[in-house]
């Protein structure tokens, strides 16, 4: 009993988050296969894809949720989605917490990992902060979406409607039970505003929330929660100012709207790719340089210990700052007044060449599944990886193996790809260093 004991211990928390993710994918697919849980017969495969992109809070989807989930099946993809935004660990702990008991060091440790923080230290109180501020937010948004639905939709079908969109919208999930998604919302101020409060707000990380309503003064703020606020307030008015000028006289996308409508959507549009995967706009219909500003918006994603994938801005920012102090002859970033460590720069860079070369390769095997063209193909794994959920309209035509390809990317996607690497690779101490020699690179 005691060896038993000493071996759990030994489980690496990548592992431990990886093997959650995986239960929660399991577990959901198992459920969606219930035939009370569908109006039709959905293959294993769709399952399987469905429950991967719900519990990587993906949104991709081969069907449509609203017209083939039963009640069931609807309540099945809501479970899945909060438990993979916020984290399976975190409702573990917080049951724990709920009846009383004590979470101890290792399961501290696993919440470190999940929740991607610097020391175990105030764990236990971040979760009970993230859990009341969640459910608060979505609570409060939930009565304000329903009060504005009724008069469209009676109060039953707007509670309904509300609840899904509200947690599938904070989770960064862009799961919807409308047939075109948010496409018949395109220009509404409220539907805008409130669903896209709720992604930028999930997908900005729980520590840059408790940061700034804790600390009044912008000084005060932590460099992390800098970098995000400025990051993102920079990158959405640019994305929106792009979306706008790029799209204003697309007959398939803008063009035919009022200014006012056009604003609106724009800003939707530009916010949206950073992993929240809700769309007011067909997709298929972008202007090709439109497309591949998206993707770059998709590949970077949101921010740490959030409900938001893709490489993550900081990281996207200290790759930037490393490389123009590279060309300032400088030896480490800085930025508001303080120094980024040469460990985090080369996180960083690791990162990114790693999400790089899995999105290259999954790519490169799903042209030779796939008789997709390459476009289309290429968006749909960018948005696999970002776990944003936005396609060009080809979801429903993968084969089965394409399927579970992109099933696979959406998982790495979530976890991390750093956090594949450190299960598949023993770290090993350093104990030596060899001696240097010149390598000629550029």
């Amino acid at each position: 009993m005691r060896s038993w004991g000493k071996k759990r211990m030994t489980v690496s928390p990548p592992l431990v988050i990886s093997g959650s993710f995986l239960f929660l994918i399991l577990v959901g697919t198992l459920l969606l296969k219930l035939p009370f849980a569908t109006t039709q017969p959905i293959s294993w495969t769709d399952a399987l894809f469905t429950a991967t992109s719900a519990t990587t809070v993906t949104g991709l989807s081969v069907f449509d949720p609203g017209t083939v989930l039963t009640a069931f099946g609807e309540l099945v993809l809501l479970v899945l989605i909060q438990c993979g935004g916020i984290g399976l660990m975190t409702f573990a702990v917080a049951i724990l917490i709920l009846f009383r008991k004590k979470v101890g060091l290792q399961n501290r440790i696993y919440l470190q990992e999940s929740l991607t923080q610097s020391s175990i230290g105030g764990i236990v109180k971040l979760v009970k902060l993230i859990l009341t501020f969640a459910l608060t937010v979505e609570a409060v948004a939930t009565i304000l979406l329903t009060i504005y639905w009724i008069p469209q939709f009676g109060f039953e079908d707007a509670l309904n409607y509300s609840i899904f969109h509200v947690i599938s919208a904070f989770n960064n999930a862009g799961f919807s039970l409308f047939p075109d998604n948010m496409m018949s919302f395109a220009g509404d101020p409220m539907v805008t505003i409130l669903i896209s409060s709720l992604f930028i707000i999930g997908g900005i990380g729980f520590t840059v929330v408790m940061d700034v309503s804790q600390k009044k003064s912008i000084r005060r703020w932590a460099l992390h929660t800098k970098l995000m606020v400025g990051g993102t307030l920079i990158l959405n008015s640019l994305a929106m100012l792009v979306f706008f000028l790029l799209e204003y006289n697309n007959p398939g996308t803008l063009g035919n709207m009022s200014l006012f409508d056009k604003l609106v959507t724009s800003y939707f549009s530009a916010v949206t790719p950073r992993t929240a995967g809700f769309n007011m706009l067909d997709y298929g219909a972008l202007e090709d340089p439109t497309l591949l500003f998206t993707m770059l918006l998709m590949f970077i994603g949101g921010g740490s210990a959030s409900t938001a994938s893709g490489i993550k801005l900081t990281t996207f920012i200290v790759v930037i700052l490393a490389t123009l102090s590279f060309l300032r002859s400088r030896r480490e970033p800085e930025i508001f007044g303080r120094s980024i460590r040469l460990e985090t720069v080369i996180r960083s860079l690791a990162i990114t060449t790693i999400s790089v070369l899995l999105v290259v390769f999954f790519l490169f095997l799903l042209t030779v599944t796939e008789k997709i063209p390459f476009l289309p193909l290429a968006f749909e794994v960018v948005s696999a990886f970002g776990t944003v959920g936005l396609s060009m309209g080809i979801s429903g035509d993968m084969t089965s193996i394409g399927e579970v390809l992109l099933s696979i990317v959406m998982f790495t996607g979530r976890i991390g790809p750093l956090t594949l690497f450190f299960i598949l690779m023993k770290p090993r101490k350093e104990n030596y260093r060899y001696p240097y020699d010149p390598v000629f690179t550029g």
